[in-house]
């Protein structure tokens, strides 16, 4: 279950640009290698309403999200972390050098006694291993 959520700002940019950092944190998540790569979901939601810091009109942000069950130790997450928001900046880099802009990535780990699942896509990618 590591399921990264992302939240942006209307300015960040159009689809093409959500669409890229989508698959670049994906690709982070997988050579990670600490994920169950069935387990893997990135979705992207923009916030149609924001006001970031000073509330000037071109200040924009990406807040990420990963929620992932318990068992990983504080370093592996680490280390996964880095990667996924070093390939969030590496797709930002432009957003980045301006001082109107804000990314930031946090992890939650998810107690399993208060977490339900149904997921046949697991038994499906078991079988092509």
């Amino acid at each position: 279950m590591p399921h990264l959520s992302i939240e942006y700002s209307q300015g960040v940019g159009g689809d093409v640009r959500v669409e890229q950092l989508c698959r670049a944190v994906h690709a982070a998540m997988i050579e990670a290698g600490i994920f169950p790569v069935a387990g893997i979901r990135v979705r992207a939601h923009r916030a149609d309403v924001s006001i970031v810091a000073d509330g000037l009109p071109q200040n924009d942000f990406v807040a990420m999200t990963l929620a992932v069950g318990t068992g990983r130790s504080t370093k592996a997450l680490q280390d996964a972390g880095g990667l996924i928001f070093r390939a969030a900046q590496g797709v930002l880099s432009d957003r980045l050098a301006e001082p109107h802009f804000a990314l930031s990535l946090e992890i939650r780990q998810i107690d399993p006694d208060l977490s339900w699942k149904d997921t046949p896509i697991h038994a499906r990618l078991a079988k092509k291993d």
